[in-house]
């Protein structure tokens, strides 16, 4: 919600700045009155020569419902909202940590966009958050397709790769590749973000299976771009490979900034995301008018 009397005022924006293996955030304090920005002023924030810069704009509210201890909205640089942030959540349970209400080794439910999430507190840099079951059910994720089914054919930019689609709370399709590194790559990520099989746009995972246990990824997200980590792509990417039958139970998913543990144990049950987090710095940005 925006908070119109916060818009024109001059006062600055106090904020965090924090990661989870590379994936950066803005986080805002919107406990006593919610998300101040419009969509123009939290481009301008994200902006990384002239703003402060981030992958995602997090702010922490009071929560809406009785079962959950708070709420976080998300909104990408480009000024879009998120359903869900793997990465994300991690950070604002040690930023409530920091603020003082929630202690190491509790366990709460903090609501987001797309449904309330379950965040254990490990230590004050470590957070294990419950990501909720994956969704394969296409018209759930959203995507087009006739029924379900571990690989769908689509066609882009010339290639037909083989995807497979699946919601953790946001679309991802997820392909398995031989070479992170291979130059295609680079355009097929942004055009298979924007494919118009997924109506609402969708992070694009490329994964290259090293054994049953052990996972690398690169996620162009929609919204944001080529990002250092992706903690709803990773846990997308087992989720695919799980269902498929190619990994374990548990998987370490290493991305250009880090690596995460997950764990599912199939249809049924929770998805376990594991990671570390840090604070970068704290800082006022006067908002433009």
């Amino acid at each position: 919600m925006v908070n119109a009397e916060m818009m024109t005022t001059a006062a600055p924006l106090r904020f965090s700045k924090m990661h989870g293996i590379g994936n950066d955030f803005v986080l805002l304090d919107g406990r006593r009155g919610g998300m101040p920005l419009s969509a123009a002023q939290i481009r301008a924030l994200a902006d990384r020569h002239t703003g402060v810069g981030f992958d995602q704009l997090l702010s922490i509210e009071q929560s809406r419902d009785a079962d959950s201890a708070f709420y976080y909205g998300i909104w990408n640089a480009d000024g879009s909202p998120s359903g869900q942030c793997g990465n994300g959540v991690r950070c604002v349970a040690a930023w409530l940590h920091r603020a003082g209400v929630l202690a190491i080794g509790d366990t709460v439910s903090i609501a987001s966009p797309s449904g309330p999430v379950h965040v254990r507190l490990l230590a004050a840099d470590r957070v294990t958050v419950g990501m909720g079951e994956p969704v394969f059910e296409p018209a759930r994720i959203p995507f087009a397709a006739e029924a379900a089914a571990d690989a769908y054919a689509v066609p882009v930019d010339g290639e037909m790769l083989e995807i497979g689609a699946v919601s953790m709370g946001n679309p991802h399709a997820v392909v398995v590749v031989n070479d992170l590194a291979a130059p295609i790559l680079q355009q097929l990520g942004p055009q298979l973000s924007l494919h118009e099989r997924f109506a609402q746009g969708v992070n694009a995972g490329f994964v290259r299976k090293l054994d049953r246990s052990h996972l690398h990824l690169r996620v162009h997200e929609r919204g944001a771009g080529w990002t250092q980590a992706c903690g709803t792509g990773a846990c997308a990417a087992m989720a695919v490979l799980h269902a498929r039958g190619e990994v374990d139970d548990s998987v370490q998913v290493t991305l250009p900034g880090g690596t995460l543990q997950i764990e599912w144990g199939g249809p049924g049950q929770q998805l376990w995301m594991t990671g570390p987090v840090a604070f970068a710095f704290e800082g006022e940005w006067r908002i433009p008018e």
